[in-house]
Parts: structure tokens; sequence; C-alpha cells
């Protein structure tokens, strides 16, 4: 057997595969965010370590677990796990959608160096302006970094007890140089780090060690079993559903949204805020379009209304045309194509014929419009794909994934029932560390139903991403 571990914002998962990549185990243990001004998003390492045991006794009563082979990791990326030289947490994360370090990023941004050694604009949400925050308004904290590590790595300090990290996580740092696929001394030293602060670097599907005896005496895991270097989220999905190839391509529907299309080859485009990222296999690259809202900006709408979000998109019936209301996601900023930190979302257009459906759409189809904002960020770079896998909890809803295909004039292939995302990812690179899966087997998921563009909706929906487009041009002075 193999685990996956996926670490993400609002929970973490275990999935246990076997030997013919069939789920034979499932746990999950919620978390939480603090936000404790505006524009902050933190979690407590401690908490990350205390739901990995609670997953781990889950599977562990279900299952032996001396079968394990190998351990995969696949995480929230940018978060700044910040530790002192006798690895204790020095504070909070701040995690991927934190956006207090916008000034630390523009800075950065306009150094030319940056752009072109990592292949990416100074996303406020990296990790470097988030450490370059610290330094500038907790000096005594940043005096005391000995390692600055990503998420899921600090779980796999505590698994291992050493310091490793992937090249498509690490990518997310403003600190790689993803075309070689190293860190970058020079970039390094422009934030007051060095070498000696940064993990290993490993390929997606490279061992980095085997497990503590501690942690093997408490879950009854086997000595020879191994953890794999794992992934970053996306990539970590994209392994889950086959995408490794150009011309593969997945829609991510999550708490944040993604486009996500493989590459053949590193050919960044930082001007049209497209994150390009090393793959989670070796000697390959990645393009995502990302939003920072999703299924997030759904949450949001069902704890104003107090309903379900479920029973709120089932309420919808058949796809109709978009209507007066429009929706802007950005409740907290926004990634691609704007690289805005300050925009809010807001709720335009609204008229007494607004009732509970007519907003629900309206909240989906901003999203929609947002995806294709990213679907054009693509184009520019001379990203093509012919279909999408449709992923994430925002998958579940058919007009959704319906307005999405009719919007982005593009069929969304849907799996069938099953999780194909970023835990299966993560236990299918432990398979391939453990020498039991090769490149060539990550075959996608079959395919429950395919859902096709509504031609006759499609200039309803054009129009309306046009006015979308507008409104943010418009509002964001506000």
């Amino acid at each position: 057997m193999y685990i996956g571990l996926d670490l993400g914002t609002s929970g973490l998962k275990g999935l246990v595969i076997d030997e013919r990549q069939s789920v034979v185990g499932e746990a999950h243990e919620a978390l939480t965010v603090s936000r404790p001004h505006p524009g902050w998003s933190e979690q407590a390492p401690s908490d990350w370590l205390a739901a990995a045991e609670s997953v781990l006794d889950q599977l562990a009563k279900a299952h032996d677990l001396s079968a394990v082979r190998a351990i995969g990791l696949s995480g929230q990326m940018h978060g700044a796990t910040l530790l002192d030289a006798s690895d204790a947490v020095l504070r909070p994360c701040m995690l991927w959608n934190d956006t207090r370090s916008h000034e630390q990023a523009a800075a950065m941004d306009a150094d030319p160096e940056f752009r072109a050694v990592t292949g990416n604009i100074v996303f406020p949400g990296f990790t470097a302006p988030k450490v370059a925050w610290v330094r500038d308004n907790e000096p005594d904290i940043f005096e005391r970094i000995a390692k600055v590590l990503l998420p899921k790595d600090y779980l796999r300090l505590w698994l291992t007890g050493g310091y490793h990290s992937d090249k498509s996580d690490s990518a997310g740092t403003a600190w790689l140089d993803t075309g070689k696929r190293v860190w970058s001394k020079s970039l390094l030293a422009k934030t007051g780090l060095g070498m000696i602060h940064m993990p290993a670097l490993v390929d997606g599907s490279d061992v980095t060690g085997k497990l503590r005896a501690e942690i093997m005496d408490r879950w009854g895991l086997s000595g020879d079993c191994v953890v794999a270097g794992g992934g970053g989220d996306n990539a970590a999905s994209a392994i889950g559903a086959g995408v490794t190839e150009a011309g593969e391509a997945f829609v991510s529907l999550g708490t944040s949204g993604v486009l996500f299309a493989a590459c053949d080859a590193y050919a960044p485009a930082p001007e049209t805020a497209v994150h390009t990222f090393c793959h989670a296999l070796p000697r390959t690259w990645h393009q995502m379009g990302v939003i920072l809202s999703a299924t997030d900006a759904l949450n949001w709408y069902a704890l104003l209304v107090g309903d379900d979000p479920a029973a709120l998109t089932g309420a919808l019936g058949d796809l109709a045309a978009p209507g007066r209301t429009l929706f802007l996601p950005y409740l907290g900023g926004e990634r691609t194509p704007h690289n805005d930190a300050a925009v809010r979302g807001a709720l335009l257009g609204l008229e007494h014929a607004s009732d509970r459906d007519a907003v629900t759409r309206a909240v989906l189809e901003g999203v929609v419009h947002a995806v294709c904002d990213c679907r054009d960020a693509l184009a520019a770079t001379g990203t093509r794909f012919d279909r999408l896998l449709a992923v994430g909890g925002g998958a579940k809803s058919d007009y959704w994934l319906k307005a999405l295909a009719t919007s982005l004039q593009t069929s969304v292939d849907v799996p069938v029932a099953g999780d194909f995302g970023g835990a299966f990812g993560a236990a299918r690179l432990a398979m391939m560390a453990a020498g039991d899966l090769d490149p060539s087997g990550l075959k996608p998921p079959p395919i429950a139903k395919t859902i096709d563009p509504d031609t006759a909706l499609a200039d309803a929906f054009a129009d309306a991403h046009a006015r979308y487009q507008t409104a943010y041009a418009q509002t964001r002075m506000l």
C-alpha cells in the first residue's frame, strides 16, 4: 500500500491506495484559518501535526499499515513556516492567500532579476515577500530564522527529521531558478537569506528519507517505508489526474480556482500573471492561471444567506443566460491576470428581480468569468488545450460546469466518483519513489460524463464576460 497526505487550507486528507492504484482507505481532519487583521491569513503548524496524527490514527484503525511501502506529500503552496535552530516554530505560518506583504512583493517585482530568474511575477502570496515582511516588521524573529519550510515540508520534517522540498512547490517561493530547477543564491541574498536556510531540492518521485522511529512505532509502519518528495497541491493534483504532457489540462474548483496546463518545455511569460512552475516529475514544467476565491466565494455567499452551498447550486435547474447581476469574486485580491492584492469583491447590478437563485447564478458566473480571464492569459503565452478535466469540490455542481464549458467553449470531462486530487497524486508519487510505478502509468481517471458547451448561450456568456472585465476596471479604484 501507499499513502498520500494532502495538507490543504481547510483540512488534511490521507488516502491509501494499493498496487492497482485503487483507493482502499481515506481519512480527513479539518483545519481552521486565523485572520487577525485584514489581508492576513495564518495557521499554526502545530495544528497540521495534530491533524496528521488524527488522520494516521484513523487510517491505522482501519488498516494494517505495515504493508505501506511509501508516503507521498502534497500541500498548500507558498506558506512561510519559519523555524529556529532547534526546529521550533517562530511564528504562525503566513498562508498562500495572505496579502500583507504586498509592498515587499512590489519592491521585489520591480527588480528585473526576480522575473528573469523565477519566470514569474513576485506575488504577495509567495514565500519570499512574506519573509521580507518579517524582516521589516518582526526583526527579532527574522534574526532567529534557521530554516524556511513550505507547509507540507514541515510535515516531512516531522515524519523523517530531514529538510527537503520538491521543485514544484519550491517554484512558488520566488527564490527558485525555475529553468535550472535550483535555488538562486542571488535572490536569496536579496532577502537576507542564504542556501543554509533552504531545504534540499528533490523531484516529486525522489526518496527523501525513511520514517523516524517514533512514527513507525506509533502507527505500525515498516522501517523500509520511504517518504517521497511529493508536490505542491496543484502539481500533485495533476499527477493524480494524469495531466503531465503538453496539451493536457485541468480546472480545479477548490478553495481557490486553478486552470492548469502541462508544458513540454520551460516557457515563462510573467507579464501575463500566469504562473510558470516546475512540475512534480523530473525535467517537466507547467503553467497555471490562479484565482484566489472559487468555492471560497460560494461558501462566503452561502454563509451570508444562511444556506448550504450544495442546496443553493442544486436548486438552479437548467443553465440560463447570465442576468444583469455581476459578481466579482475578489474577496482577498486576485492573482491572474491582475496581480492585485488591494481589489475586493462586489455584487453589481442588483435589482428587484435579484432573488436567491439569481444571485447564486451570479456568484457561480463570477468565478467562471475569472477562469476565463485565466484562459485568456494562458492563450497569450501560446498555451492551448482541447478539453479540460474538472476536479475539486466545485466540480460536483453540474450547473457550474455547464457555465464553465459554455463560457470557455471547451468540453469538460468529469471523472467517475472518487478522489483524483492532491492526496491521490501524492500517493502515486509515493508509489514511484518505492520503484513500483513508472511515469507512463499515470493514466487519467475514467470519465463518468462529458459536459459540452451550450452553443445557444455562448454569446450571452461572452457578453457577460466583457461586462465583468469592464466592472473590474471601474471598481478597482473604489
